[in-house]
C-alpha cells in the first residue's frame, strides 16, 4: 500500500481547507460547479462567482431552465466562456436524461459536455466518496515532483505515466480527504515557485526536495510566441442606448454580447447607414485596447458612432439588441466590452 495516501490525509485534516463554500452540504452539483469554476482560475477568485450562482441556481433544474443570457451574465468575468456555455447544456441533459438527479457512474458522469476524467472523479470522489483518481493540475504538480517525473505533463505519456501513478496511490478509504488533500498540497505548499517543503507530509521521500532544486518539475509547455489579431468594433451610442450583438455559439466570446465588428475597409459612417439606415453625427476612433488569450492576442480598436436619434428598424432582440447605458446590462458581457461600456457610460 502507498504511504504517501495516509500522509495527506493526515496533513489535511489538520491542515487542509475545510471551509470553502462548495465543501459546505458539498452536492454533486455544488461540487460540479466548483469544479468546473476552479479550471484554470484561483480560489479566491471563484468564491464570490460560486455563491451568486448558487444563490440564483441552487438546483440543477434551477439552471437547466434558466436562459443561457442569464448564464453568462453570472460568468462575466470568469472567463474561458466554454465552461459556462457546457454546464448549461450538461444541465439540460442532466434534466432531460437523469430526470435531474447527477448521474452515479462515472461514464454517464465523462459523458456530460465539459467533464473529462479528472474533473468526473473529483465529483464523485468529493460529493459521494467513490474511489477515483484525480489528475487536476495541483496533483500534476504534487506526483511530477515526488516521482521527478520529467516531460511536460500535456504530453500524452507523460500524462499516462501520472495517471498511472495517481491510480497506484489511491487508498481504499477516506477518498474524500484523499482527494481534497492532494488539491489543497498542490494549491498551498507545493507552489509553482517557491513550494515550502519543509512544511510538506512527503517532505521525507520527495524524490525533487532531495533533488535539491523542486521548482525543475513538472517539465514547462514548449513555449511557442502567441499571435496577434486585430479587431475594428464599433460603439454606436443613440438616446443613451448602445447596440450589442450577440456572437455565435462557438469561437472567442461565444454566446456572449459584443459590439458589432467592422472589416477595416468599412468606415463607421458606412456601416452605420448600412446596417441601421442612420448616419452619424460624430465618430471618434479610440485607443487600442489589448486582450490576451491562451493561444493569441488580440488589439481591438474601439470607433465610437453618435446617431441623432435610434433608427426605426426593429433589432430581434436575440441577436442584435439596444441596451440603455444607464442600467445594469444583464448579459453574458467580455472583460474587454465591459470596458469599454463603463468608459461610455463615463462620456454620457
Amino acid at each position: 500500500m502507498s504511504q504517501l495516501a495516509p500522509r495527506v490525509i493526515a496533513w489535511y485534516r489538520r491542515a487542509g481547507r475545510h471551509r470553502l463554500p462548495w465543501q459546505q452540504d458539498p452536492s454533486p452539483y455544488r461540487v460540479w460547479v466548483s469544479e468546473i469554476m476552479l479550471q484554470q482560475t484561483q480560489v479566491t477568485t471563484v468564491i464570490p462567482y460560486f455563491e451568486r450562482f448558487m444563490k440564483r441556481f441552487p438546483t440543477v433544474s434551477d439552471l437547466a431552465a434558466a436562459p443561457i443570457d442569464e448564464v453568462l451574465h453570472l460568468w462575466s468575468g470568469l472567463g474561458y466562456y466554454a465552461r459556462a456555455r457546457n454546464l448549461h447544456k450538461a444541465a439540460v441533459q442532466i434534466e432531460t436524461e437523469h430526470g435531474g438527479v447527477f448521474p452515479e457512474d462515472i461514464e454517464a458522469v465523462m459523458a456530460l459536455p465539459g467533464i473529462g476524467r479528472s474533473t468526473a472523479g473529483a465529483i464523485l470522489a468529493l460529493a459521494r466518496g467513490q474511489r477515483h483518481p484525480i489528475l487536476d493540475g495541483n496533483v500534476k504538480r504534487v506526483l511530477a515532483r515526488y516521482h521527478t517525473i520529467d516531460g511536460w505533463p500535456g504530453r500524452t505519456a507523460v500524462a499516462r505515466t501520472l495517471w498511472a501513478k495517481a491510480e497506484a496511490h489511491l487508498p481504499e478509504t477516506d477518498i474524500k480527504a484523499y482527494t481534497q488533500g492532494m488539491m489543497d498540497l498542490g494549491a498551498t505548499l507545493c507552489t509553482r515557485s517557491r513550494p515550502a517543503c519543509g512544511q510538506c507530509p512527503l517532505e521525507t521521500d520527495c524524490q525533487a526536495r532531495a533533488s535539491g532544486t523542486p521548482e525543475r518539475w513538472p517539465g514547462k509547455k514548449p513555449k511557442k510566441a502567441k499571435p496577434r489579431r486585430r479587431s475594428r468594433m464599433l460603439m454606436t451610442v443613440a438616446e443613451g442606448q448602445v447596440l450589442l450583438e450577440r456572437r455565435p455559439p462557438s469561437g472567442i466570446w461565444g454566446g456572449l454580447w459584443a459590439f458589432p465588428e467592422m472589416n477595416e475597409e468599412v468606415e463607421a459612417g458606412e456601416w452605420c447607414q448600412a446596417q441601421l439606415q442612420r448616419t452619424p453625427q460624430a465618430t471618434e476612433a479610440w485607443a487600442p485596447l489589448r486582450h490576451v488569450f491562451t493561444h493569441f492576442e488580440l488589439d481591438i480598436h474601439p470607433v465610437r458612432a453618435d446617431l441623432p436619434r435610434l433608427p426605426q428598424a426593429v433589432t430581434d432582440g436575440d441577436h442584435q439588441a439596444w441596451f440603455d447605458l444607464n442600467q445594469p446590462i444583464k448579459v453574458g458581457l467580455a472583460a474587454p466590452v465591459s470596458k469599454l461600456l463603463e468608459k461610455l457610460r463615463q462620456q454620457l
